[in-house]
């Protein structure tokens, strides 16, 4: 078996990877460079394999840098079957057409380039087989490989996914997800006699902060924002961290009454479909969300709280009096509707913007996060002058401890590691970790390496 590393492989986004086993090549996600026009511009550029001879394609969950590429597989020729849960096929069919909308409107206004269609997104999910959690599935029929997937605990159907092949066992992590997030089930335990983990790293180097302080940390935030009088801005993910945080604050406003009165907009049209696909699958909540689906508690939905879909609903948040919660996409700031609130708010020293994911490098979120005093947001220049706030307890993703002790949760640990999707300095941070803690060798990866397994 051979792995080559393409995407997600020098940086955090972009993750593809390739696999030749028993004759046959398997793609491990495809999704999109994020990170300013210096890493979006290698979405346009040709894939480093023929689509044509790819036989199937495996999906670890539905964010834009995981499947944002995959309609162009089957533009390009692929004609077999995409393998992922559910949950993941329907949350990547909106992050697809999403990603359409942007571009169409980043072609219209700075003329970048369109990727894909309609057409082709519908071709994506024509061929897509949904698989559930630990069903070990024989993908080609012959015995040759069998793939399982595991719950990540990174986003709603999120996985990491095992494959069998050649008498060997190989795993790709995906997104390893945060200690005891809500909602989510934890984490699985790696299988036992692993020859090859392809781990990612993103928080590889970092801690966050506890868990069990997660919605002390919110109402703080909150209520002093509040008392100051001016906008809370929350850059999120449209899928995991919005819905977490509407499981939040529907804990500190409805039935705890920990947060004073104030108007909490959902800006993102996005988020709010992604959140009726949680609701239609209840069978990956975990026990507490459960509980709380049987005794009636709406957990996304709490008085104060306005779903803007359209451009017309977000346009009425301006007329809307201070203090309020403005919740609005991209996680990033690298475009989105936070954008127009960014624009219009981020120079108020009575605002606050909280950040609560990972920003990539090159970001407008980066810039601000690493103290800029100053930003480009739509071709203006904008003084950075509200207070920024950074919070690792809401990532998905898990931190140092997190990646070391799933290493470990397996009977026994794996042969060899591959550490992708970080940074270079965090992957060889990590990798120095692992060799101290596990014996075991750890290898940063960069793009076009190929091992052997």
């Amino acid at each position: 078996m051979k792995i080559r590393f393409i995407g997600g492989a020098d940086d955090v986004t972009g993750s593809n990877s390739l696999v030749e086993t028993a004759g046959k090549k398997i793609v491990v996600d495809c999704g999109m460079f994020q990170g300013g026009q210096f890493n979006e511009v290698h979405n346009a550029e040709a894939l480093s394999y023929d689509p044509k001879e790819i036989s199937a394609v495996l999906i670890t969950h539905a964010h834009l840098d995981h499947v944002g590429r995959l309609p162009i597989l089957v533009k390009e020729g692929f004609t077999g079957f995409f393998y992922a849960t559910d949950a993941t096929r329907d949350l990547a069919e909106l992050v697809m057409h999403d990603a359409l909308g942007v571009m169409m409107h980043d072609n219209v206004k700075f003329g970048r380039p369109i990727l894909y269609n309609d057409q082709d997104i519908a071709s994506v999910m024509a061929q897509f087989k949904a698989i559930d959690y630990y069903e070990e599935t024989d993908i080609f029929h012959d015995g040759s490989v069998k793939v399982t997937l595991r719950d990540a605990g990174h986003i709603f159907g999120s996985a990491f996914i095992e494959i069998v092949s050649e008498g060997k066992r190989v795993v790709f992590s995906g997104d390893i997800g945060n200690v005891n997030v809500p909602i989510l089930r934890d984490t699985d335990n790696l299988p036992d006699d692993v020859d090859m983990l392809v781990c990612e790293s993103t928080y590889g180097d970092k801690l966050h902060e506890s868990d069990e302080s997660r919605r002390d940390i919110l109402e703080r935030l909150v209520t002093e924002a509040v008392h100051r009088g001016g906008v809370l801005m929350i850059p999120t993910f449209s899928l995991e961290r919005t819905q977490e945080l509407l499981y939040e604050l529907d804990k500190l406003i409805e039935q705890q009454h920990r947060l004073p009165p104030v108007p909490i907009f959902l800006d993102s049209p996005l988020a709010i479909g992604a959140t009726k696909v949680y609701e239609r699958y209840p069978k990956y909540y975990d026990e507490h969300a459960k509980e709380l689906i049987k005794s009636g508690d709406d957990m996304f939905m709490f008085p104060g709280l306005v779903l803007t879909e359209t451009r017309d609903e977000s346009k009425k948040i301006n007329s809307t009096p201070n203090p309020k919660i403005i919740i609005a996409g991209a996680g990033m700031m690298n475009g989105g509707r936070i954008l127009y609130h960014a624009l219009r708010y981020l120079s108020d020293p009575k605002s606050t913007l909280l950040i609560v994911g990972y920003q990539a490098y090159g970001t407008v979120g980066r810039a601000i996060q690493e103290g800029a005093a100053h930003v480009e947001i739509m071709g203006e220049r904008v003084a950075v002058k509200c207070k920024v706030q950074s919070v690792g307890a809401f990532s998905a993703h898990g931190d140092q401890a997190k990646i070391l002790s799933w290493i470990a949760s397996g009977k026994n640990l794996p042969k060899k590691v591959c550490l992708n999707h970080g940074e270079t300095e965090v992957k060889h941070r990590l990798a120095a970790k692992i060799k101290t803690k596990f014996d075991i060798a750890a290898v940063p990866v960069s793009s076009g390496l190929e091992v052997e397994v």
